[in-house]
């Protein structure tokens, strides 16, 4: 599957950062059924609160997302591998790829492969930043105040896919499963 990122049709106007200060170099490119960019991967512990992601954990807590569960409670980024897509801006507009909540991601780190969602929005300007869990799975520390990692990430967005329910991680891999063998073939 990353054989099929190795080039960039850029379809965002300008680039993105990896950190808050840190230069954009970031692109979103597009490919036949996808979109995806390379960055690092911070953090997010954002959502249900729980032991793991709280106010004494993560200093940046915040106890909702932009996306919820099917019975309305916000995702629980302890238990749910999801990814953070930035905010809407001029720099490229994520529901304009057909991207939404819930949508599936394939998440690519070192020879491990990973799926989940898109859970939640984060700053305009920044890309590169996913779930507790995400980052546990992927073998990834994943404190949310020293974890993460530097680079190394690919996060592939299939277009209009979405997981039901959203919180279902069994879902989110096998519909992933098959948009990945759909991605590399028809690329």
């Amino acid at each position: 599957m990353l054989a099929k990122t190795r080039g960039c049709n850029r379809i965002s106007r300008g680039k993105y950062r990896k950190d808050a200060g840190a230069k954009a170099t970031v692109p979103v490119c597009a490919a036949d059924g996808a979109v995806y960019w390379k960055a690092d991967m911070d953090i997010a512990c954002d959502g249900r609160k729980t032991t793991r992601c709280n106010r004494k954990t993560d200093p940046w807590f915040l106890p909702d997302t932009a996306f919820h569960q099917s019975d309305g409670k916000a995702l629980d980024a302890a238990r749910l591998p999801y990814v953070v897509v930035p905010a809407p801006s001029k720099i490229w507009k994520y529901p304009d790829s057909r991207i939404r909540g819930g949508g599936v991601v394939a998440v690519v780190h070192g020879s491990r492969v990973r799926y989940g969602v898109v859970g939640d929005t984060g700053p305009a300007k920044i890309v590169g930043e996913a779930s507790y869990a995400m980052a546990e799975s992927l073998g990834i520390d994943p404190d949310p105040v020293s974890g993460g990692v530097s680079g190394g990430v690919t996060y592939i967005f299939f277009s209009g896919s979405r997981a039901t329910p959203i919180e279902s991680r069994e879902a989110a891999t096998r519909l992933g499963r098959n948009l990945a063998r759909a991605f590399v073939a028809a690329n």
